[in-house]
């Protein structure tokens, strides 16, 4: 009699094995296929984000040479505090971590040349913005 039980449990052994070998072999490819499409999510997002913020560096350095630009033809177009600020945004977009994207720092300068900007704009009453730039950045890179 005690080989009967002994005998059914060795002839379900085999099924729950498979069922545990194919479990094993589905994760170990899953994990695998996940990896490689992940860091190639990534790379896709990382390229997509420093065009981004190359864009928008790019755009502020742009109105700081016209400015600076305007400033050599006439010494006297734009006030002291003018100039300040935009000698200040011109130092703040040279500062930025271009080469280190892991520095924490980055949205914080950001931040600051953005609020650099509109002080420059508002003070020379002009209605100028960087277009590309989603409305809730800050709200993006938190999400991601």
């Amino acid at each position: 009699m005690d080989q009967q039980p002994q005998n059914d449990a060795d002839f379900l052994e085999p099924s729950v094995l498979l069922d545990e070998t194919h479990y094993q072999e589905g994760y170990k490819n899953g994990y695998h296929d996940g990896l490689s499409s992940g860091k190639e999510d990534g790379r896709q997002v990382g390229l997509k984000m420093g065009f981004q913020v190359g864009e928008e560096l790019g755009f502020y350095q742009g109105c700081v040479d016209v400015w600076t630009s305007a400033t050599r033809i006439d010494q006297n177009v734009f006030s002291t505090r003018v100039m300040k600020n935009i000698e200040q945004l011109a130092a703040l977009v040279s500062s930025y971590p271009l080469s280190d994207p892991e520095n924490e720092q980055v949205q914080d300068v950001m931040e600051k040349i953005r609020l650099k900007f509109r002080v420059i704009t508002a003070s020379l009453g002009v209605k100028l913005e960087y277009e590309g730039r989603p409305a809730s950045s800050k709200q993006d890179v938190e999400d991601l």
